[in-house]
């Protein structure tokens, strides 16, 4: 294992910010951490990087625990979202600046400039000022530099965060297949679902400075662990219920379930594409409260007769208009129960 986190805590006034949490990475890996403002994951990351002291709990690069190695000797490249490059030097200079530092030759530092520069898609831009490139031209800068001295792990905090969103879509593809072209070890914390998603091997949610859940982007989607993970993700059709065999009561009424659900009291969710919309008269009566155009779907909020609103989802030519009548009924491959009815 490349990276081995184990008790990691730490304290400022209050609770933990981190509260004991373990963390492998393997080596090639990619794992992106969410979770909230306050969770806890920007601290984890300087933690690594040996920017913030561990009270407790230990941080291993190839087995070696990194608590008496400095920051600048742990073999780690770091990239922020305001770039942090250096407006005095032209993006050679930027690029290279890692390179100078661990006593690079000159040739050697030029080459390397010049190859990480086609990698990043700005080729023969070395003599360029950074004052003169766009936001996403200086994240590729900040990229190349973090690259350029060939870290053993790859760190990045909010990298994208700056940028607008269809700038973000385009840079975290081309991220993703640059790591695997280079094999890259990379741990990066984001906010954004749709950039942790599309950039990791596997996502990590943190919430009060602790781990929530771990998994590929596929479990995390298909099976949040709770109900803080299914919101955080952007599920709102959440709420207690009481499962019994493949059913369970709701206040939506008596939903069917997957038969492995466990059983009793519990949190259930019901991803928007298994709420379907039907005649009125058929199903759940709900009222059409509002739909929104998400470029691929239609949302449409309904609005049923003393329970929670629903969230459906369904194509545009299919969508019924605010304050029309209509029945709902629910897709069992879309109903996910989560566990502890606490969270819900």
């Amino acid at each position: 294992m490349l990276l081995s986190i184990e008790g990691a805590t730490v304290r400022f006034d209050g609770p933990p910010v981190l509260d004991a949490v373990d963390l492998d990475v393997a080596e090639g890996e990619i794992v992106c951490v969410l979770g909230p403002s306050g969770s806890g994951k920007s601290t984890l990351l300087r933690a690594v990087a040996g920017l913030q002291p561990l009270d407790s709990g230990r941080v291993s690069l190839d087995g070696r625990d990194q608590a008496r190695v400095p920051a600048h000797r742990r073999g780690m490249g770091l990239m922020f979202q305001d770039h942090q490059l250096f407006p005095q030097r032209d993006v050679g200079g930027n690029v290279a600046f890692g390179l100078r530092m661990h006593g690079f030759p000159r040739a050697e530092q030029d080459g390397r400039v010049r190859e990480l520069l086609e990698l990043v898609g700005l080729p023969g831009a070395a003599r360029r000022g950074v004052a003169s490139l766009s936001g996403g031209e200086q994240q590729r800068v900040a990229l190349a530099r973090a690259l350029a001295p060939r870290p053993r792990l790859l760190m990045l905090d909010e990298p994208l965060g700056q940028l607008d969103r269809s700038l973000r879509e385009r840079l975290v593809v081309e991220l993703r297949e640059l790591f695997g072209r280079l094999g890259t070890t990379v741990l990066a914390v984001t906010h954004d679902q749709g950039e942790a998603f599309a950039l990791a091997d596997r996502v990590v949610v943190m919430r009060d400075g602790r781990i929530a859940q771990s998994g590929t982007p596929l479990q995390v989607w298909q099976r949040p662990a709770d109900a803080f993970v299914a919101r955080f993700l952007g599920f709102d059709n959440v709420v207690t219920a009481t499962v019994s065999g493949r059913a369970a009561d709701t206040p939506w009424g008596r939903l069917p379930v997957p038969g492995d659900s466990p059983q009793g009291t519990a949190a259930l969710l019901v991803r928007p594409a298994g709420v379907r919309i039907v005649a009125a008269g058929e199903g759940l009566r709900c009222t059409v409260a509002a739909r929104t155009f998400r470029g691929t779907h239609v949302a449409v909020q309904l609005k049923p007769e003393g329970a929670p609103r629903l969230e459906a989802a369904c194509a545009l030519r299919d969508a019924p208009e605010p304050g029309e009548e209509v029945g709902v009924v629910f897709d069992v491959t879309d109903v996910v129960v989560l566990g502890d009815a606490r969270t819900a």
